[in-house]
């Protein structure tokens, strides 16, 4: 039997303890997680040093080795996510709905764990300590399987849970990491119906799609993200300059950063000459279509389809000049991800028709689409961003781990 095999079916046998955890018995197992990473921390920053010399050999960017890189400070930060989802509202058992029936049956809708979730993620080792915790919290057992680039911090990090939970009455097999860094891997996770109740992939674009393609297991897709900020014809240009600047630049390499500006015609030439001298100041480069080069000279390299479909993940900007708020409507629809998408404008008319009419996870009026996100939306944590419509939508807090059931308590009662 094959390692992902073995381990989803051990996983898989825990379910029913798993269903059975009081809120304080799993608070109690994070806790105790908590302090063991905190406690073995020289142990996991010594194999996180193994993935940085293996990325280092192998030619890794150092801001990926940045992102891969653990110390004290960040090992203690992510000991802290897990206390911070002890402190949340456990949402298993929570009661949806109540109906009484004419004939007497009484119906209860309740929260219940999804069962056991797959987690396919990249390179960053702290996502293997907040997938484990978010899943635990709501009773699923999870599976895990990280990027290669992490396997030595991934796979001491686990032991050490494993460890603490032993410790605990939360079972240690409900918590698995597949170390199988080959792509086949993957693939077989994404096979194993029946076995894995649901699989989540966080990650580029490429991942995403190869799991949302050839995955026969449910998926939750979570988002790669061609966002947009349309500035309208009468927008505070001060206000569409801090939005853009910081929907862009605050943290240009996450999945709800802009993409792409989209500009009123008659939004003032020398307030959009302001805002891309701020961008480039920045070191933003801007691409444009051939309306904004003759605005703002040809020094903007052109903009292509394929550019308003790419998810840069990088200091560049597409600019686009439109019509109105049809135009723009139209772009986004063809090209954005259903992720998360702005309109800045003082016109009510023209706030709520964007509102209404934009299909993504997350539509805002004058505000960044950088709050796209669990904790500033006040969930606490996420497990990733849905852009898919069914279950779940925008950024994923314990909620979205579950499913519900319904109790149906009678005395007796036959249909006829």
């Amino acid at each position: 039997m094959s390692e992902v095999r073995e381990k989803a079916l051990r996983a898989g046998q825990t379910t029913a303890v798993m269903n059975r955890l009081t809120t304080a018995q799993k608070n109690e197992a994070l806790r105790v997680m908590a302090d063991a990473l905190v406690r073995e921390q020289a142990s996991i920053i010594e194999a996180n040093a193994e993935d940085l010399q293996r990325g280092r050999e192998n030619g890794t960017s150092s801001s990926l080795l940045d992102r891969l890189a653990l110390d004290e400070k960040r090992i203690g930060g992510i000991a802290e996510g897990l206390r911070q989802i002890a402190e949340l509202p456990d949402p298993v058992g929570e009661q949806l709905a109540e109906i009484n029936r004419p004939n007497g049956l009484h119906i209860r809708q309740l929260r219940v764990p999804l069962g056991v979730i797959g987690m396919i993620y990249e390179a960053r080792p702290n996502v293997t300590v907040d997938a484990a915790g978010l899943c635990l919290k709501t009773g699923n057992a999870v599976v895990l399987r990280g990027g290669s680039a992490a396997l030595s911090s991934n796979r001491r990090i686990v032991e050490v849970l494993h460890e603490a939970l032993a410790t605990t009455d939360m079972p240690a097999e409900a918590l698995q990491l597949i170390e199988d860094a080959n792509r086949s891997s993957v693939d077989e996770m994404l096979k194993l119906k029946g076995v894995l109740d649901v699989v989540i992939p966080r990650g580029g674009a490429s991942l995403i799609n190869n799991v949302v393609e050839n995955a026969i297991v449910p998926v939750i897709e979570t988002g790669a993200g061609i966002c947009h900020v349309f500035i309208d014809a009468d927008a505070d240009a001060d206000m569409a300059s801090d939005i853009v600047f910081n929907a862009k630049v605050q943290r240009p390499s996450v999945c709800n950063a802009i993409e792409t500006l989209l500009i009123h015609q008659d939004f003032p030439v020398d307030q959009l000459r302001a805002i891309t001298a701020r961008l480039t100041e920045a070191d933003v480069e801007l691409r444009g279509c051939e309306r904004t080069q003759a605005l703002l000279g040809s020094g903007i390299r052109q903009a292509t389809d394929d550019d308003y479909a790419t998810e840069y993940n990088d200091y560049i900007l597409n600019l686009r000049i439109v019509d109105d708020i049809d135009v723009a409507l139209n772009h986004i629809a063809a090209f954005g991800t259903s992720h998360s998408e702005c309109i800045v404008t003082n016109r009510e008319d023209n706030a709520q028709r964007f509102l209404q009419d934009v299909d993504s996870a997350a539509v805002y009026h004058n505000a960044s689409t950088r709050f796209t996100d669990g904790f500033e939306f006040g969930f606490g944590a996420e497990i990733g961003i849905s852009t898919q419509k069914l279950h779940a939508r925008g950024p994923m807090g314990l909620p979205a781990l579950t499913s519900t059931k319904y109790q149906i308590v009678g005395s007796g009662q036959i249909r006829s």
